[in-house]
């Protein structure tokens, strides 16, 4: 996934409409209600950049008829520079289509301590426990006290090859030594590409994994394309398994995140819920 900026004008534009807009309860899933929820207490959502073809509404609509519950917003959706007016229109929004805001990303931060601030602070008003990042090398004295402080995970999102985290071992070097508050977002697509293991990454990493974007790609290469989970390199039940073997946390974040057919994507995505509520049957509810 990309960070992109978002012209602040069509982006109230677009979040007006959503909370003029009245969103119906989604019937087909409730977190709440055990017996009727398909992936048994596990916080499954998306990541918003899968469907960023489409405004803010249209997205909360389309993560209704897919049942989700959980979302992971990114810049188009939500950006860091939105006011507390904003946020508080987003939420009320999310509120009423019954979905938790579980993380928002990927942000960048850098050794410019009073921006990352910014983004703890933007963290802070919307409710966020979570922020997906792609920190700069020099960040980490900063991100040491900032998390400290708000007491808000940084989650690092490996970007495949060639990226600053290409590699279980980078993420591994790169929390190692660092607030407790400083672990990964798996992202297993990228994994993939790198030809590593994104299973054995939520092992290597522990009680560090607080966030992943799933997804599966078509070859181990830099050059590929996702594809529905479990039809390419991802073991689905296996990683399931191992965020149930490291206690996954229940305030964490675990997004689909479908870059394919932006044109279209829903299908796909709905085949991929499939597969993930297939998985989590064999390997039992997320607290069990």
């Amino acid at each position: 996934m990309h960070s992109m900026q978002w012209n602040r004008r069509r982006w109230l534009a677009a979040s007006s409409a959503a909370v003029s807009t009245v969103f119906l309860p989604n019937n087909s899933v409730h977190a709440t209600a055990k017996e009727d929820d398909p992936f048994r207490g596990w916080p499954i959502g998306a990541q918003s950049y899968s469907l960023r073809n489409f405004d803010f509404a249209q997205t909360v609509r389309h993560l209704q008829g897919l049942g989700l519950h959980f979302v992971e917003l990114y810049s188009k959706h939500l950006p860091v520079t939105a006011t507390t007016k904003d946020i508080a229109s987003v939420r009320s929004v999310l509120k009423r289509a019954e979905i938790q805001l579980s993380a928002h990303g990927v942000n960048g931060f850098s050794k410019n301590h009073e921006a990352n601030r910014k983004i703890f602070e933007f963290a802070k008003r919307a409710g966020l426990k979570n922020i997906t990042a792609n920190p700069q090398l020099d960040s980490f004295d900063s991100l040491d006290k900032l998390v400290a402080e708000y007491n808000i995970r940084i989650c690092i999102h490996n970007h495949g090859p060639g990226a600053i985290y290409d590699s279980i071992q980078s993420v591994v070097d790169a929390v190692k030594d660092h607030h407790a508050l400083i672990g990964a977002c798996v992202d297993t697509g990228h994994f993939i590409r790198s030809k590593e293991d994104p299973v054995q990454a939520v092992h290597d990493l522990g009680k560090r994994v607080f966030a992943l974007h799933i997804k599966d790609e078509a070859k181990q290469e830099k050059r590929s394309h996702n594809v529905v989970i479990g039809t390419g390199h991802l073991d689905v039940v296996g990683l399931f398994k191992a965020l149930k073997k490291i206690d996954f946390p229940a305030d964490g974040s675990i997004s689909l995140e479908y870059e394919a057919n932006p044109q279209n994507p829903i299908d796909d995505m709905r085949q991929c819920l499939t597969v993930a509520t297939e998985a989590i049957g064999k390997v039992g509810s997320f607290r069990s």
